[in-house]
């Protein structure tokens, strides 16, 4: 019996549970699914390097609509894009317990940042969300802006390279004239020129 079917089984009570780069993937995703439905004691769970698609991101979604536990969430450098950002975004919108989520290198594009920004407008309990090296582009900074001036959790929040631009940053840094809670905002490896830089200061 693995660590996710004794998970399922109530076998151990374990709170951290590292699964990087092990090809977890099909039927091991819905049994870790069902894992988290009925898990009461895991915090952190990483999930990253595991080629995880967007169907098998809808089953671990639903999974964290019901899940009260999970606070620690890693699934960096799988193939989420933005129909997965889409479930993951109506799980935040029910979820109250995961405080961060890893979303890098996912080929997330605007469509899946608008859908994490809606749910950043009702979630009350994200405080961090990376999305470094995505494709968010500007239509992503716009999207994110507009639940920076709304939401009152977030406190960390990575862009790093994803082509945002002086414009986005304008967008952003008006966002920031209004949020209050955003501590940390990660812009490196875009293309905000002095310009950009001068307008967020």
């Amino acid at each position: 019996m693995d660590k996710m079917q004794q998970l399922l089984y109530k076998k151990i009570t374990i709170n951290s549970l590292n699964l990087n780069r092990n090809c977890i993937g099909g039927n091991k995703i819905q049994i870790l699914a069902e894992a988290l439905k009925i898990n009461t004691t895991l915090t952190t769970l990483d999930l990253g390097s595991n080629q995880i698609s967007e169907k098998e991101t809808q089953i671990l979604s639903e999974a964290l609509k019901i899940n009260t536990t999970l606070a620690t969430l890693n699934l960096g450098s799988n193939q989420i894009g933005d129909l997965g950002a889409y479930f993951l975004a109506e799980a935040l919108k029910i979820n109250t317990t995961l405080t961060t989520l890893y979303l890098r290198f996912n080929e997330i594009g605007e469509q899946g940042a608008h859908a994490l920004s809606e749910a950043l407008k009702i979630n009350t309990a994200l405080t961090t969300l990376e999305l470094r090296f995505n494709k968010n582009c500007i239509q992503g900074a716009y999207a994110f802006a507009d639940a920076l001036k709304i939401n009152k959790t977030l406190t960390t929040l990575d862009l790093e390279g994803n082509n945002i631009d002086n414009q986005g940053a304008q967008i952003l840094a008006k966002a920031l004239q209004k949020n209050t809670i955003l501590t940390t905002l990660k812009l490196g490896l875009n293309k905000i020129s002095n310009q950009g830089a001068q307008t967020l200061a």
